[in-house]
């Protein structure tokens, strides 16, 4: 079954919506990337227009802002802390933006999208 950005073919009440057109290429989606802890594992992926995505699969270092000082440095990451998106993500430790990690610095909160950026950027807290 390919995955779609097209609404659900049902109401909440169960009815079904009348079909305006068929399936199209433009609404085609892929699987989303979860991003872990672990070895680095990186992949370009080709995009609508011949444009290119760095995916990133698994990361164990973390580029560190601080805010204080505005200085940046690339940092390991010792352990996972939390996930407040979803329950699910908190428990699979799957790091997405807003995701927070402990590292050799302390505490960081991740600002970037490691599954559309290809790069894991976080700011101290």
């Amino acid at each position: 079954m390919a995955r779609s950005t097209e609404r659900s073919k049902r109401k909440y009440t169960g009815k079904k919506y009348r079909r305006a057109h068929k399936k199209r290429k433009r609404d085609l989606t892929r699987a989303p990337i979860e991003t872990f802890i672990g070895k680095e594992k990186k992949k370009k992926q080709r995009t609508w227009g011949g444009n290119e995505k760095l995916k990133l699969f698994a990361t164990n270092t973390i580029n560190v802002t601080d805010p204080t000082t505005h200085k940046t440095q690339q940092t390991k990451i010792l352990d996972f802390e939390e996930n407040k998106a979803t329950k699910d993500l908190n428990r699979r430790h799957i790091l997405t933006k807003g995701a927070i990690v402990d590292t050799e610095l302390g505490k960081v909160k991740i600002t970037s999208r490691p599954g559309q950026h290809g790069v894991l950027n976080g700011i101290l807290i």
